[in-house]
């Protein structure tokens, strides 16, 4: 296998392909995350989401219905836990376009966001001040563009962007790494033409508690659950899925998607779904 590694929208990626990718192939992969980071980036001012944080209406990016059609179901299995519009939550804790990293007042998101944010096929728009933030899935929808740029390519394909990845023409084996001991796995799972991602409280995190993954109702780190590891046939849901099962409503919400979900506590607990496929070395009994 030829791997094509290169940094993009704050990750590492890995491109794994059966022969080297042509300058065309790259070119076109460089050119749509450019252009995805250009709409939905927090951290630039020139971006879309940038453009209305004071209110206002745009052009409806390619993706907006796809992903706030699914942070809607995410908010209402979560009870309003998972929201779009927690960038000015994660901005008060440090994590803002400067990268200060140094925490302010803990600041909830707006519960009824639905009723400021609106989109559709033709215009996204903001009726109050706010701040778009699409982690919650966004990197997983982007894996699936990328995946499907290279659809061209014969034989196997793997796209790993830090960690979330889909893969098409084959089968791999994935370590799921322990949140607290890098060298370490909780288990192993088979990745066959479909996505695994993970998200973990260890990853983007800075100084006494403070990590990427709030709970937008209070502005706040979540604290019971440490890492969570989801399969689902696109990254864009496997994504979803890793995030809502941060709190309670996620199982839910992925077993009625039918995606295969893993979820360690902080107190090391491991839970996972009713016949996840592969090997877990411990889980709840």
């Amino acid at each position: 296998m030829e791997t094509w590694r290169f940094e993009a929208i704050g990750t590492r990626w890995e491109i794994e392909t059966e022969q080297p990718l042509d300058a065309g192939s790259r070119a076109a992969v460089t050119t749509l995350i450019e252009a995805f980071d250009a709409e939905w980036s927090r951290f630039r001012a020139d971006s879309t989401v940038s453009r209305i944080a004071g209110g206002g209406e745009v052009p409806s990016p390619a993706d907006a219905v796809a992903m706030l059609d699914l942070y809607r179901e995410l908010s209402d299995a979560t009870a309003g836990a998972v929201n779009p519009l927690a960038g000015a939550s994660l901005a008060a804790l440090g994590y803002d376009s400067k990268y200060s990293l140094t925490a302010s007042t803990a600041r909830p998101a707006p519960a009824e966001w639905t009723e400021a944010l609106h989109w559709t096929d033709a215009t996204l728009s903001l009726s109050v001040p706010g701040v778009i933030d699409v982690g919650a899935l966004g990197k997983g929808r982007l894996v699936d563009l990328v995946l499907a740029s290279l659809s061209s390519v014969d034989g196997r394909v793997v796209v790993d962007a830090g960690g979330d990845l889909a893969l098409r023409g084959g089968g791999i084996r994935i370590a799921l790494e322990h949140p607290y001991d890098p060298a370490r796995a909780i288990g192993v799972v088979e990745v066959g033409d479909r996505a695994l991602c993970a998200s973990a409280t260890n990853r983007r995190a800075w100084g006494d508690g403070l990590h990427h993954v709030l709970d937008a109702r209070t502005g706040l780190p979540v604290r019971t659950w440490a890492a969570t590891w989801a399969l689902a046939p696109e990254a864009m849901l496997a994504d979803a899925a890793t995030t809502a099962l941060f709190f309670d409503g996620g199982p839910a919400f992925a077993d009625a998607r039918g995606i295969d979900w893993v979820r360690m506590s902080t107190d090391g607990r491991v839970q996972a779904s009713i016949g996840f496929p592969d090997e877990l070395f411990t889980r709840d009994r």
